[in-house]
């Protein structure tokens, strides 16, 4: 079989493609990313002179690229990972969330109609449902909920999920979406919550938190979605959307707290700064479905992950430096400089 990975340079789409070369010896993998400052080639140096291994750099959006490496590799399955993700900076520049999330998914749509695909799946997200209410820990998203969304990255991977469903009723296109709580793991970009904090406190950095605290989130390993993913091509229903979550919900202030006492560092480091616009209170995934259709339970408790987690960052950080001494830097000032 050949997999089209998309955007298998950042976090979860190079851990999905770790898992799959190990898991399937005799598979083709070809990575497409066009390693915009969340694409990071080093993170596959470990796959990248693997005979069934191919990297392409390329942007989804880029219609006459993503046709050739169709034309060349006739793939059997295409998994999307490629998207912009980060909440912040839709609300900084929605333009081109728009334009990578739904264009770019278009386009990887339209060349897998003309070249017969077995199996197109759309990695999606949680934030699609909107939030749910603190005080309601009997709520869960299940994929029944209605599309609630909440920012400019939410809103277009909304949008993307709807266009791969329409593509599926309308063309016939073989499609999948899941829609995944937050993950952490090794290679998480050092923006994201869990990544931030580590590398804050490692150099005894202030750690900015949002608003109190509050905010819930359901914690994943990125191991088990990725072994989510690979149970829905194989063996999930066409035209069906799965949720993927961890039954694991937890204060963004209590992961922070569990961060300094790993690290043996002093809780003095936490910085509560502005919240975010339009910042979800809750988010909550009902994974009924894919355990009940394709036995998967996530297999990774968060007391385990975390300490696996906060030791990758202890062992790889010439990784997450070099990201952070790069335009990463830059950014951040401008994010946090001034709240």
């Amino acid at each position: 079989m050949t997999i089209i990975v998309t955007g298998g340079a950042g976090f979860i789409g190079s851990n999905f493609i770790f898992h799959i070369l190990k898991k399937y010896p005799d598979y083709r993998v070809i990575c497409l990313d066009k390693l915009t400052y969340a694409g990071n080639l080093s993170t596959l140096k470990s796959v990248l002179d693997k005979p069934n291994f191919r990297f392409v750099k390329a942007d989804i959006c880029d219609r006459a690229a993503v046709y050739q490496l169709f034309e060349e590799e006739k793939p059997d399955v295409v998994v999307n990972f490629a998207a912009e993700s980060h909440v912040d900076r839709s609300i900084e520049d929605p333009g081109i969330f728009l334009q990578t999330n739904i264009i770019g998914t278009a386009t990887l749509m339209d060349a897998c109609r003309k070249y017969k695909i077995k199996r197109f799946h759309q990695v999606s997200t949680d934030e699609v449902y909107g939030d749910l209410p603190l005080d309601r820990p009997d709520l869960f998203f299940t994929e029944n909920t209605p599309i609630h969304t909440s920012s400019p990255y939410s809103s277009s991977k909304a949008s993307a999920d709807l266009l791969v469903l329409a593509y599926y009723r309308t063309y016939g296109l073989p499609v999948s979406i899941s829609r995944c709580s937050n993950n952490y793991g090794p290679y998480h970009f050092p923006e994201k919550l869990i990544p931030l904090m580590i590398a804050n406190a490692l150099n005894h950095k202030p750690l900015p938190v949002y608003g109190t605290g509050e905010n819930v989130r359901d914690w994943l390993y990125v191991e088990d979605h990725c072994k989510a993913i690979d149970l829905i091509i194989h063996k999930g229903r066409v035209g069906e959307v799965y949720n993927v979550g961890g039954h694991n919900e937890m204060t963004n202030i209590d992961i922070v707290k569990l961060i300094c006492k790993e690290l043996h560092m002093s809780e003095s480091l936490i910085t509560y700064v502005s919240d975010r616009k339009g910042h979800d209170l809750r988010y909550a995934i009902d994974p009924t479905k894919i355990h009940n259709e394709l036995g998967w339970l996530p297999e990774t408790k968060f007391a385990d992950g975390i300490k696996k987690t906060i030791q990758w960052y202890l062992d790889n950080r010439e990784w997450w430096e070099t990201i952070i001494s790069g335009e990463y830097q830059n950014y951040y000032e401008k994010m946090y400089g001034n709240r």
